[in-house]
């Protein structure tokens, strides 16, 4: 299938989005992977919504991306809107980290509200965890944390809005590839290097690929799973590894390809930026087939996936 390309065209967007509907109404999983910022760039708003109405089956997401819905659900009034980012001097940006505000892009995260907040209740789990000798992975923790209701007190936005509540009710598998650098990732390894917390009590991410083996063997059969990638790195690189691996390294040959496949990214081919590569270029990595439907939308994220999202909301 020829691919398809976006310089913010709306007819290629639409097209993406109908292969992403066709290929549910057939019966087909969809994964999305969130790359960036996306949860600071407040995806929750769409994408909680998608997640409510069975449009999406499995996430695969940054460990920030996975706590920054969380703090933008317990600190959003403490955030702080920073416009002119382009235009900040080094002492300006020092400035707002002996405020104790950390900056993606335009917005500004709380220290004390949202990573400390959030770092008193995760903490209780994982402590609670460690002494019984259980094990568990990183969403895991934090759905037990939001499901626990012990942040209500704390709620800044509405609910709804946190696509990470809307995932814990529903108990959606999340895959985090690469947790240990995330806030909540370098808090845990500091608990664990003053020897207060066992590294082994959080699951690793072999364990993660392990679980996606199987959840993928379970749940390919055709129409098979469509991969809906929202930037690039390692969201989206991790887990459509596994088909070559289950293919490759696993032997199974009758493992399907990817039964659907878009990308949005703003970020051009070249040795180095893998995560820009085309489409069809996947192919030869055994991650999709010549037959796949792919798209690759070529613009920021966080205009494209809203749009998509709300398309696919109002059909």
């Amino acid at each position: 299938m020829q691919e398809n390309y976006l310089h913010f065209n709306s007819a290629a967007m639409v097209d993406a989005a109908k292969g992403y509907e066709e290929h549910l109404a057939s019966n087909g999983k969809m994964m999305i992977t969130l790359a960036g910022a996306m949860s600071t760039a407040e995806l929750g708003i769409s994408l909680a919504e998608m997640i409510r109405q069975g449009k999406v089956d499995i996430i695969s997401c940054t460990g920030a991306n996975l706590e920054e819905d969380l703090m933008n659900l317990v600190a959003h009034t403490h955030y702080k809107r920073v416009p002119n980012y382009r235009d900040l001097t080094p002492q300006d940006e020092w400035e707002l980290l002996e405020k104790g505000m950390n900056r993606v892009t335009d917005t500004c995260i709380p220290e004390e509200e949202a990573f400390r907040r959030l770092q008193k209740h995760i903490h209780a789990l994982w402590k609670d965890a460690d002494t019984k000798g259980e094990r568990y992975f990183p969403h895991e923790f934090m759905y037990k944390m939001l499901l626990s209701g012990v942040l209500e007190q704390y709620y800044q936005i509405n609910p709804e809005n946190s696509w990470m509540l809307a995932a814990a009710e529903r108990n959606l598998p999340i895959i985090v590839p690469g947790w240990e650098d995330s806030t909540m990732g370098n808090i845990f390894a500091s608990y664990c290097i003053k020897g207060d917390l066992q590294p082994t009590t959080m699951k690793s991410g072999i364990e993660y690929m392990g679980w996606l083996a199987k959840w993928y063997i379970s749940n390919s059969q055709a129409p098979g799973v469509g991969f809906f990638q929202i930037g690039g790195g390692i969201a989206g690189d991790f887990p459509i590894c596994v088909v070559p691996m289950l293919y490759q390294d696993l032997e199974m040959h009758n493992i399907p390809f990817w039964g659907y496949f878009c990308q949005i990214s703003d970020s051009t081919t070249s040795y180095g930026s893998y995560s820009g590569a085309v489409p069809n270029e996947k192919i030869t990595w055994g991650k999709l087939d010549i037959a796949t439907p792919k798209f690759i939308i070529e613009s920021d994220a966080t205009i494209v996936a809203p749009l998509i999202f709300a398309w696919l909301l109002n059909h």
